[in-house]
């Protein structure tokens, strides 16, 4: 039986898909050279690195978590890459961007909190 979610599982869980979403930066900048240029190269190793580290990270959190509320959660690698676009890249947030963000936060709150009813019918 899997413990009561709380802050400190969803912050530990948001930092997995926070360097899952820092793995799509790797490849925009690695996409902006040429290919097997030695800037192309540092950034595709950047990204496999990242990977490398995210799917240990992504290993314990799956442990913690039952699978359809950590995959829930990592759809908000849509709110983070949009973020990165946006700092990084300077490309813009449109509304409609926004609404489909926070459309995706309200369902992955839905999952969280469904987990959570079904823990307490369970007792």
């Amino acid at each position: 039986m899997k413990k009561k979610i709380g802050i400190v599982d969803i912050l530990q869980i948001q930092s997995a898909v926070v360097i899952y979403s820092l793995s799509t930066v790797a490849a925009n900048l690695a996409s902006k050279h040429a290919f097997l240029s030695w800037k192309y190269i540092l950034f595709f190793g950047l990204e496999f690195f990242i990977l490398g580290v995210y799917a240990i990270v992504w290993q314990q959190m799956i442990k913690k978590f039952q699978l359809s509320i950590a995959y829930a959660n990592k759809a908000l690698t849509l709110m983070w890459s949009m973020l990165w676009n946006f700092v990084i890249f300077s490309q813009g947030i449109t509304p409609w961007k926004v609404v489909g963000v926070v459309l995706v936060v309200i369902g992955v709150m839905v999952m969280n909190l469904s987990s959570e009813e079904e823990k307490e019918n369970d007792k």
